[in-house]
């Protein structure tokens, strides 16, 4: 009766072992450059077995950036409930932790977002369009925020998520935590949420 359920569980161990020894691989290469060959290596099986867990490789990298773009939710999850002032605060001590927590999903982000497989590329926008719809809805319910015109509260949603992007691929190019260089970084980004949140204060809906 136990036999499916460990079947399972070995099929989900053997897709992780796929995907944490892609990232491996990516640490200093281009998705586009790494064959099936090479991914089923480093998980330990044949080539054929790969197909019983993606359709393609171009399937492989699509799962990469979805698990990826998981744990980002996870990390600008507080940013969307409340982008206050003190709020941001919060959320990029939340940001330094993800980061250099899975610094090998984030590199992956960061250089696969503008790389050469379509599918992955069309994932990553799929993705950050979810982050934007999610975060408009969140701003709507807002109090001040609620007449908002839906064009203005998406153009600050993506303002937002832009923000922590950026700085994401900035902690990515620091090698060392906790250094002058990471709280400069950090300032600025906390002065540009700042900006974006007084910004909003004082902007007119249905201008124009």
């Amino acid at each position: 009766m136990t036999e499916p359920g460990t079947r399972a569980e070995r099929k989900e161990r053997t897709r992780q072992a796929l995907i944490d020894g892609t990232l491996d691989l990516l640490r200093d290469r281009s998705f586009a450059s790494v064959s099936l060959r090479e991914v089923t290596r480093s998980a330990g099986i044949v080539p054929t077995a790969f197909y019983r867990h993606f359709a393609s490789m171009e399937d492989l990298g699509v799962a990469l950036v979805e698990d990826s773009m998981r744990m980002l939710r996870q990390m600008l999850r507080d940013a969307r409930k409340d982008p206050s002032i003190k709020n941001a605060t919060e959320s990029l001590r939340i940001l330094v932790r993800q980061v250099r927590s899975h610094e090998d999903q984030f590199r992956f982000l960061a250089r696969e977002r503008y790389g050469g497989v379509t599918e992955v590329r069309r994932a990553f926008a799929t993705e950050l369009r979810m982050f934007v719809s999610e975060l408009t809805i969140d701003l709507s319910r807002m109090p001040g925020l609620e007449r908002w015109d839906i064009t203005d509260l998406e153009m600050a949603a993506d303002l937002i998520v832009s923000t922590m992007l950026t700085a994401t691929v900035g902690l990515l190019e620091i090698d060392r935590p906790g250094s002058e260089n990471e709280r400069e970084l950090l300032r600025r980004t906390e002065q540009q949420v700042r900006l974006i949140v007084l910004g909003m204060g004082g902007w007119k809906p249905n201008h124009g």
